[in-house]
């Protein structure tokens, strides 16, 4: 896959395949800038100096530290209008080298000009960010007031002007952009939530007509609302910085040499006390160049930090053949030293303070497992990541939040999630020898675990524990990945319903609610869209704007709380969903026992591809016999 630094403009193929549009950061002269320094050789704040030492849940959810000081490559069109100390004013045209929250590079002409900046009373810069060049929700025009901070001079006679904002682009956005934002998400989702109640005011009249289909839409629609409400009422658990237990974090690796390294850097330099932290790479016996690249990062990294002790606490080990995700995780469980371990994808990076917000949720003893939040590092790429990425977003924020509530989080997510290791290692034997109808289940670890804890202890979500992940950018592999979520969703699912009961009794009832809504939602689809219009002759003008409203309802809650210019896509995700993925429900119906991945070469894959391959010499035989026959 091919990696290109955002610009906001278009991707473009190589060699058939999509280039993904990714934020580009200049690169730290330390890998491992956030990690606590044992010996007190430097303090634990970023270089810019305005981080307390260690962030609070505010802190990390408003301020946003962990992007304050991350300089990212962007070449913007500036126009700088330098003031002096008479009260005349300049105009200058410039581009930008790279920026942070904090301040930007410039690169003017010669040295007069730098003296001018240099001098200035007040310089006021004028850019527009462009999507995928900084995170989201930082995409905007600015016109902001900045000084002088520093300079430097290149070989080619460039001259590199520092300037230094007065205020950071975060509360710039909150005073200029945010605050509108909020206002018109927060007037639209009343509105549209008014407009729901009183639709299902009309179902609740033409009950009489259509029972089972008019308790189908009111059952939905509550189920909906209640999502949104119980994940707006969702505070994540504060951060306590005494409370810092040891954590082994288990990577299982399978032909991921492109995003290994920076896998691996992130779950090393955590804001997390070194010596109750470890990182243990398992390779599923890959065969690209994985093993290669874990090897020099182990080795480049346990140079750089040896007073940190990597070299100590970072190991790999290779399975001895290809036997798939779950028993590279449970070797990674039986090898950790820690009573907490970390599962992390091998194209998953971690923000600096994720292990430390993922563990807090433990302080409850009850805790089994705590899911973070995954965010989409390849947003920008094309329409298809921009509508995953909304979606992501308001499945962690808003449903996971909800269920957190009541700690019976249904799903522990594999980009990044933490267990007590004593619950993974006592249900370890059942989780890989898991079987359904026969077949070995291979997919949906995530979930058969989280079940496998949920069943007899508490689970839960925790916002400030952030990882940001690769999606699929094409079709084909997109549509293959949600095929095997739905078919692991199902089996799961009916595993989880022997048990839900047991639960709080609204969240057990919204489990069964939330089995039922997507199994029904097919058939209730072509009913109104298709049997209602050709039998009755009515346009179903109120279905369409009930699919409408959620579809708006899933755009606003995005404006609302990441404010990013990709609220929009939150309308088309959901008529892609009703257009495409609905109809993969049917599929999955008759398949969910099926243990292929379609997206890599498991045992299960290999089987079926030479099952298929069997049967296509078969028909070819038959073919030929035929030919002979007419001959």
């Amino acid at each position: 896959m091919k990696i290109r630094i955002g610009k906001g403009n278009r991707p473009q193929k190589s060699s058939g395949k999509i280039e993904d549009v990714l934020l580009h950061t200049r690169s730290d002269r330390r890998s491992l800038s956030h990690v606590p320094d044992p010996a007190g050789i430097r303090k634990r704040i970023d270089r810019r100096g305005n981080m307390e030492d260690v962030p609070t849940e505010d802190t990390l959810l408003k301020e946003r530290v962990v992007e304050t000081g991350t300089r990212h490559i962007a070449q913007y069109d500036v126009t700088a209008i330098v003031t002096d100390e008479t009260g005349s004013r300049r105009q200058f045209s410039c581009k930008s080298e790279d920026i942070s929250t904090t301040g930007i590079l410039l690169l003017l002409a010669n040295e007069a000009d730098a003296d001018v900046f240099e001098r200035a009373k007040n310089v006021s810069l004028r850019f527009t960010i462009a999507p995928g060049t900084m995170p989201e929700g930082y995409e905007m025009s600015v016109s902001i007031d900045a000084r002088y901070a520093r300079r430097s001079t290149r070989p080619s006679g460039e001259i590199c002007v520092g300037m230094s904002f007065k205020e950071t682009l975060a509360q710039y956005a909150d005073r200029r952009k945010n605050n509108n934002m909020v206002l018109v998400s927060t007037v639209s989702m009343i509105f549209i939530v008014l407009m729901v109640v009183l639709m299902r005011m009309e179902s609740i009249i033409y009950f009489q007509f259509n029972r089972i289909l008019y308790t189908y839409s009111i059952v939905a629609a509550l189920f909906l609302l209640t999502r949104y409400i119980f994940g707006a009422m969702y505070r994540p658990v504060p951060i306590n910085p005494d409370f810092a237990p040891g954590v082994t974090i288990i990577i299982p690796c399978f032909n991921e040499e492109e995003w290994i390294e920076r896998t691996i850097t992130s779950c090393m330099n955590q804001d997390y006390p070194p010596e109750r932290l470890e990182v243990i790479v398992v390779d599923d016996c890959s065969t690209d160049g994985s093993v290669k690249k874990i090897r020099q990062t182990i080795h480049k990294l346990s140079v750089e930090g040896e007073r940190f002790g990597v070299g100590d606490r970072l190991h790999y080990v290779v399975q001895p053949h290809n036997m798939g995700k779950r028993d590279a995780m449970a070797r990674g469980t039986r090898l950790a030293k820690h009573d907490y371990v970390v599962f992390v994808d091998s194209d998953s990076f971690l923000n600096p303070f994720a292990i430390r917000a993922l563990v807090q949720p433990f302080q409850d003893p009850k805790m089994g497992g705590v899911s973070g939040r995954t965010d989409v590092a390849n947003t920008y790429t094309n329409g298809l990541t921009r509508i995953q990425s909304v979606r992501y977003y308001i499945a962690f924020r808003i449903f996971k939040a909800a269920e957190a509530r009541f700690d019976a989080v249904t799903c522990l997510s594999g980009p990044l999630s933490c267990y007590k290791k004593a619950i993974v290692l006592e249900n370890i034997d059942a989780w890989l020898n898991q079987r359904f109808l026969g077949q070995k289940a291979t997919f949906g670890d995530d979930r058969a675990m989280t079940n496998f804890v949920l069943r007899h202890h508490r689970t839960s979500y925790q916002d400030t524990a952030v990882c940001s992940t690769i999606v699929p950018n094409e079709h084909k592999a997109f549509l293959k990945q949600q095929m095997r979520w739905k078919r692991s969703w199902l089996r799961e699912s009916m595993l989880a319903g022997s048990f839900m009961w047991r639960k709080e009794p609204f969240m057990s009832f919204s489990f069964y609610v939330g089995m039922l809504v997507p199994i029904a939602a097919p058939v209730v689809v072509l009913y109104n869209l298709i049997y209602v219009p050709i039998v009755h002759g009515v346009f179903p003008t109120t279905f369409i704007l009930g699919l409408l409203a959620m579809a708006m309802l899933m755009s606003f809650a995005q404006m609302l709380l990441r404010k990013s210019s990709t609220w929009l896509y939150g309308l088309v995700f959901c008529f892609y969903y009703e257009a495409v993925l609905l109809w993969q429900m049917p599929i999955a119906w008759f398949t969910f026992w099926k243990s292929t991945w379609g997206t890599r070469m498991t045992e299960a894959d290999v089987q079926a591809a030479s099952y298929a391959e069997r049967r296509r010499l078969k028909r070819e035989q038959r073919e030929k016999e035929r030919e002979l026959l007419d001959a």
